[in-house]
């Protein structure tokens, strides 16, 4: 491809200036994304399913352009859809949260043609904006023309997404014509590998949200800086030559080589060589986009972290050393050791496939970016002072679950944000995304785990679900109503016009609230479990699984009409954030109420000297929690009680009386509560709700 646009600068320039730039930029992306789809031998095509646990490739090619609409009419940018029914369907789908739990129920997808008239009327639509909309310079996130660049760079990661698919996609539905260009360089030989030395230094990332330089992620903008120790990284990438050696010496056999989550995936698979790679007549051949082509050695294997983690212990025992996956902060600085963003490599379109793994050297290593994706260590994690985005507030969040790693370095097709060396990607670890890794010998530490204060699963989203919105057990009144209803007494002699349900879970007693104040605003930190809320404000019912009895699940469908509160639903309002770390919009609220949450916290007395600046006089903080302090959720230096300090039992209500200086404690009252596990499992628990004025 000729002329990439690599990024828009967002400090330099008139008006006119950035307006033509990012026309192009958009132009182009808009293009490729399109071109892509040409691929494919006749359009009727466009409905298989490339992967059975994706969907079909229509859903992506409508959803790019969705994306732009409804962010732009969710941001108050444009106030009026062009097709409602186009921008729900393809609004969700794009990253399946289990192995086993795509829906499959039937989608009613719409015809080519009209997807295609709908991209160009959208197209018309973000050019005319482009060229319209009032902003300033430098652009930074509270930028309207920051919603435009989000939506680039969002199909920027859609049209290599998409490529993988049309990779996964069977040949006889594709044309081999070369559209793009491709790199002619495979050979049957590959150079050996070896560890060579990176000189430790600090490594430090520094990006701010008034003022950054080109878009950027919500995960990106920070200050972070870490030190990291001398280290070996391997000189070349994994090439499919070094690793068809694993597979001869029984790799995907030998199950000591594979995590216990690697485990389940070979299981689940059968998995016998990388999914790319195939074997007939005895001959290897690699699948690239729209082609084959006997197994290049010298290019770097495709594979997914549980292949790449396997072939490290593999190749342990064959060094006699240790070597595993480089830490996010190790590739921070490798990166900087060979100062790879300044040397040439095969990244952002320059062609349509890999290339060799000793074509594009840096310094005394080779393809520290570009050619595939990295894999490392590190689980996606927030850096201290994460902030969503609120146009797009899940974008990260939903990462946050120890089951995505961070993947470094960009590959062949990577375009936009994702060639930053500040660029933070993660996908499941079982994805593939033109991904494959280089090893290291260290003894620097890394992340394992992603924080202490991770509380949501897919089966935890439908307990919780079935917690909220399921009928009584044990003729225990349901917990999230009836805490609210035991409160509204204490409401009589206040003000009702602004009320923050902070841990939230999945909305019911947000919506309980709305019975009794103007304006309601439920905030968790999950936005897997806020999504609960917003679907059943936005659709009919919400459908969930609980399960039963071990592999069984029952079905539930709940609606906010099951509970008359639908009436209600328009002063309800959600968002992701962090107790812990809330914004200073989040203010001026009349009653702050906060369900089992304390001791979930994984800093509660941060939260408690924050919480009092953000009540009004005489408003009300409503703390409720079964004092279940556990070191999963919050450090035991932090925990507020149930420990021994100087031979003296500290309590945690006591803890919150010397603490909750500005405020009288009107009442303590105890509040049973029943979560349901299975048909047959059940945890009782008691909640104590004390009442706290603000007196001050």
């Amino acid at each position: 491809m000729d002329h990439i646009i690599k990024q828009v600068n967002l400090e330099l320039g008139t008006i006119e200036d950035k307006r033509n730039e990012i026309k192009e930029y958009f132009l182009q992306t808009y293009t490729l994304d399109e071109k892509l789809f040409d691929l494919l031998e006749d359009k009727k095509f466009i409905y298989e399913q490339a992967n059975k646990f994706r969907h079909p490739l229509i859903f992506y090619y409508g959803h790019t352009a969705t994306f732009f609409i409804n962010k732009l009419y969710n941001a108050n940018i444009i106030n009026k859809r062009v097709n409602e029914h186009y921008e729900s369907i393809f609004a969700i789908g794009v990253d399946e949260m289990t192995w086993d739990d795509l829906n499959k129920k039937n989608y009613a997808w719409p015809l080519f043609e009209e997807i295609k008239a709908y991209r160009n009327t959208v197209k018309q639509i973000v050019l005319d904006l482009i060229s319209n909309i009032q902003f300033s310079m430098p652009i930074n996130w509270e930028s309207p023309m920051w919603i435009i660049l989000m939506g680039i760079e969002h199909e920027n990661i859609h049209i290599e997404t998409s490529s993988v698919l049309l990779r996964e996609l069977d040949l006889k539905f594709l044309n081999n014509k070369e559209i793009f260009n491709y790199n002619n360089e495979a050979s049957n030989s590959y150079p050996k590998n070896e560890l060579l030395k990176v000189q430790g230094a600090n490594v430090i990332l520094e990006k701010d949200r008034n003022n950054p330089i080109y878009y950027s992620w919500d995960n990106e903008f920070s200050f972070h800086k870490s030190y990291i120790k001398d280290f070996k990284a391997s000189k070349y990438l994994v090439s499919n030559g070094e690793f068809l050696d694993f597979i001869k010496h029984g790799g995907y056999l030998k199950l000591h080589y594979f995590s216990k989550e690697g485990l389940k995936w070979l299981d689940f698979t059968q998995a016998k060589m990388p999914v790319f790679w195939s074997l007939e007549d005895g001959k290897y051949y690699l699948r690239e986009i729209n082609r084959k082509i006997p197994l290049a050695l010298n290019y770097p294997v495709d594979v997914n972290f549980y292949e790449a983690q396997a072939f490290c212990k593999y190749k342990s025992e064959q060094l006699g050393l240790e070597v595993r996956l480089p830490s996010e902060d190790e590739y921070y600085r490798l990166n900087d050791f060979v100062n790879a963003q300044k040397c040439d490599a095969n990244i952002g379109l320059r062609y349509f496939n890999q290339s060799p793994v000793n074509k594009y050297k840096m310094k005394d290593f080779y393809d520290v970016i570009g050619n595939v994706w990295q894999w490392s260590i590190t689980p996606m994690y927030p850096y201290d002072d994460f902030l969503a985005h609120k146009a797009y507030d899940d974008f990260t969040s939903p990462t946050f679950d120890d089951k995505h790693s961070l993947m470094k370095g960009a590959s062949f097709i990577s375009l936009g944000n994702e060639t930053l060396r500040s660029a933070r990607y993660a996908f499941r670890r079982h994805f593939y995304q033109h991904a494959g890794f280089r090893y290291v010998n260290s003894d620097n530490e890394y992340r394992t785990k992603l924080n202490s204060n991770v509380y949501e699963t897919n089966e935890i989203i439908s307990q919780y679900c079935e917690f909220h919105y399921g009928k009584e057990q044990f003729s225990i009144k349901n917990f999230p109503k009836n805490s609210v209803d035991i409160l509204k007494p204490y409401l009589k002699n206040i003000q009702t016009k602004k009320a923050l349900d902070l841990g939230c879970s999945v909305g019911r007693s947000t919506f309980e609230l709305a019975n009794v104040f103007d304006e309601v605003l439920g905030v968790d930190f999950s936005a897997n479990f806020i999504n609960v809320g917003i679907k059943l404000k936005k659709y009919k019912s919400l459908t969930f699984k609980i399960p039963t009895q071990g592999d069984l699940y029952e079905q539930k469908t709940v609606s906010l009409q099951d509970f008359n509160l639908d009436d209600i639903k328009h002063k309800v309002t959600f968002m992701q954030g962090d107790a812990c770390n809330l914004k200073d919009i989040y203010t001026s609220y009349d009653l702050i109420f906060c369900s089992n949450l304390i001791d979930r916290l994984y800093y509660p007395q941060k939260f408690l000297d924050d919480i009092v600046h953000r009540i009004n006089t005489n408003g009300l903080l409503v703390l409720l929690s079964p004092y279940t302090w556990l070191e999963e959720y919050t450090p035991k230096e932090n925990w507020l009680g149930g420990y021994l300090k100087d031979n003296k039992e500290i309590h945690t209500l006591d803890t919150l009386k010397n603490t909750l200086k500005d405020f009288e404690l009107l009442d303590t009252i105890d509040i049973q509560f029943v979560i349901k596990e299975t048909s047959r499992k059940y945890q009782h628990s008691i909640s104590q709700m004390s009442i706290w004025q603000k007196i001050t």
